[in-house]
């Protein structure tokens, strides 16, 4: 125990001794969480409409009030050309394209029916979907109007449907996103730093003349990995004070399970970091191994999008994905209110992943020493 107090100590007073280093670790993850936290959503918040109206009636003009009373159109213009509007949306002026025809109220009153084209700019599916469907609903409004107004009866709906959000009942997506988020940077630091500062030892030569002296490798593997567990579980400390503090993340759950999950995950993190760090001789070399795997993860964890929307393969590689089994713990944990029983099948599987991660990685170091 006391080999390895000492080893412990001289990682830390060579990590603090880098004061570059102290502000990537300590400062660089906390920006990253105030920004990504605002930027990184779905949310359509702002909708780009270029009406072209050929009708120019009254009919049009109230539906058109239907667009321009909700907070989230903007009409960026209002014209009599197709040409306009394709202009406006090559040039990405505008999202969507609402064609009135000539003689559109004219069918409304004679016929009862007429037609209105609809164009979305869809390079952006998940976004086409979205404004489709909120477009799609207030002409849905502008019908139902029409129906009342023609039939002289007040509108009465045979079913009547309440509902409720749970867990997050103001469908804020900072909500979602934040905890994830916060499972993003403990990654990134359990995984680079640990990995990287292996490495370096290669770089400098210190490592073979480490296997040399009669410290076990036990210790040694301990020694460079035990400050970067510490170190990711103060980050998430952080995080989570942040979290609270800046954008009022709820935490139902306990906030000693999530850290009782993190100490596990953060092992899975370092031996992947390990085995790696076995597996290549530079620090470039290790920082793009931990990327290449650490993009994979995190596009598959479910942290932008859902886990149950990817084909049934996808789903399959995800179960050795450990962001995934964590995301999903930190958002049962903190906007649910889970226990222990909710998430013991994560745990487990973390656990697991864990001791096969270090075991292997372990077997790799003695193997390539």
């Amino acid at each position: 125990m006391r080999i390895l107090f000492f080893i412990i100590r001289k990682e830390f007073i060579q990590l603090f001794r880098n004061k570059v280093m102290v502000r990537i670790i300590f400062v660089l993850p906390m920006i990253q969480l105030l920004v990504l936290a605002y930027t990184a959503t779905f949310e359509i918040k702002v909708i780009r409409l270029h009406v072209v109206d050929f009708d120019r009636s009254k009919t049009s003009r109230d539906m058109m009030g239907h667009f321009s009373g909700s907070p989230f159109y903007q009409i960026v213009n209002y014209t009599s050309s197709n040409r306009l509007a394709d202009q406006d949306i090559m040039a990405g002026h505008a999202h969507q394209v609402v064609t009135i025809p000539a003689g559109f109220e004219k069918d409304l009153n004679t016929t009862g029916q007429a037609k209105v084209q609809l164009a979305t700019n869809a390079i952006d599916g998940a976004a086409a979907a979205l404004m489709n469907a909120y477009t799609l609903s207030i002409i849905q409004d502008f019908n139902i109007n029409l129906l009342v107004e023609a039939s002289g009866l007040p509108a009465e709906e045979p079913i009547k449907l309440t509902w409720s959000f749970w867990f997050n009942p103001e469908l804020n997506y900072k909500n979602y996103m934040v905890p994830g988020i916060l499972v993003l940077l403990v990654t990134i630091i359990g995984m680079f730093l640990s990995g990287m500062n292996m490495v370096k030892e290669k770089e400098v030569g210190t490592i073979e003349q480490i296997n040399v002296t009669p410290v076990r490798k036990y210790q040694f593997i301990i020694g460079k990995l035990l400050p970067y567990w510490i170190i990711g579980l103060a980050e998430l400390a952080f995080g989570l004070i942040l979290a609270r503090l800046v954008f009022n993340i709820p935490m139902l759950g306990s906030v000693w399970l999530i850290f009782l999950v993190a100490a596990v995950y953060l092992l899975v993190v370092l031996g992947l970091a390990l085995f790696i760090s076995t597996k290549t001789n530079t620090q470039q070399q290790t920082m793009f191994l931990s990327w290449f795997f650490l993009v994979i993860f995190i596009l598959m964890s479910g942290l932008f999008t859902p886990v149950d929307s990817m084909p049934q393969w996808a789903k399959v590689i995800n179960w050795f994905n450990p962001i995934a089994y964590f995301v999903e713990v930190i958002r049962m944990i903190m906007l649910k209110g889970s226990g222990f029983t909710d998430i013991l099948r994560n745990l487990v599987l973390l656990v697991i992943y864990a001791i096969v991660a270090l075991t292997v990685a372990v077997w790799q170091y003695r193997k390539t020493t």
